[in-house]
């Protein structure tokens, strides 16, 4: 599934390509997402309408149309927007298709049907049922290391079940989750209750690191993503731990080892991850 640095890369190229654009016409080929669209509600809030700017809450994008109504896009576990011109035909899990113009348009692509797009508007957005629970943005002012140690206080999770929690902190996937955990030197199954103040800082600081480093390698492909412009990220080429069980750890030589934390794999040096 696309984490916060895949969708951030894809907003800024749905950004660069689509605002200004005024969509022209929609068709819903497939309704049945995984939430089913409103092919009317749909084009009531999209067709004649401009885009004005481009947003990302969490892996959600968020497509702003004038006057004030927003498409709300989840690309679950492999769907892609992809820009570009008209195409001469339509392929099989093309799902949405956008035209604004003769020029350009925009397709949602979605094999496995898990993505979304709901309509909706800038006046709901905040109590939006997609969006209302979910926690601080790990790139913004307000995530500091003392926010992620109050969340924390009366909880025995184990800190990568914490960090993957989006009621705390959003898009930190399983991937980032694991790269971060490596650098602040902490071990995916440690209880949060017993993380120092010293520790909270090397977590706060390693998810900052990690995301943004991969946000300028435009996201990590490991299986189905793409950007906007069918362009492959390049961050799986940086992944200390993630994916490479039995590997020598690039700080101390010590194997790689995988565990299964809620059903996803974990991956961490038994030696300097303490």
């Amino acid at each position: 599934m696309p984490e916060l640095p895949e969708v951030e890369t894809i907003r800024r190229g749905l950004s660069q390509q689509l605002v200004g654009r005024t969509i022209s016409a929609v068709r819903v080929r497939q309704a049945k997402l995984r939430h089913v669209v409103d092919a009317r509600a749909l084009h009531e809030h999209a067709v004649g309408r401009t885009i004005s700017r481009v947003e990302r809450r969490a892996k959600y994008l968020l497509i702003h149309l004038q006057p004030g109504r927003v498409l709300l896009f989840h690309l679950g576990m492999s769907g892609r927007l992809r820009v570009g011109a008209p195409a001469s035909e339509d392929a099989k899990h093309d799902h949405l298709i956008f035209q604004m113009g003769a020029d350009l348009e925009m397709r949602f692509h979605d094999p496995r049907r898990f993505g979304m797009c709901l309509p909706t508007t800038v006046a709901d957005l905040p109590n939006h049922p997609r969006l209302r629970s979910l926690g601080e943005e790990p790139l913004s002012e307000a995530f500091t290391s003392d926010y992620l140690r109050a969340q924390a206080k009366r909880s025995r999770k184990p800190v990568k079940n914490f960090l993957m929690d989006a009621a705390v902190v959003v898009g930190v996937g399983n991937i980032y989750a694991s790269e971060s955990l490596y650098l602040a030197k902490l071990r995916p199954n440690r209880p949060v209750d017993c993380l120092r103040p010293v520790h909270w800082t090397r977590l706060h600081d390693s998810v900052r690191q990690v995301l943004q480093a991969a946000i300028d390698k435009h996201g990590t492909s490991l299986s189905d993503y793409v950007d906007s412009n069918g362009e492959r990220g390049e961050f799986q080429n940086e992944l200390f731990v993630y994916g490479r069980e039995g590997e020598p750890c690039a700080r101390d030589g010590h194997r790689i080892k995988r565990i299964v934390q809620a059903g996803r794999s974990s991956f961490y040096c038994p030696w300097c991850q303490r």
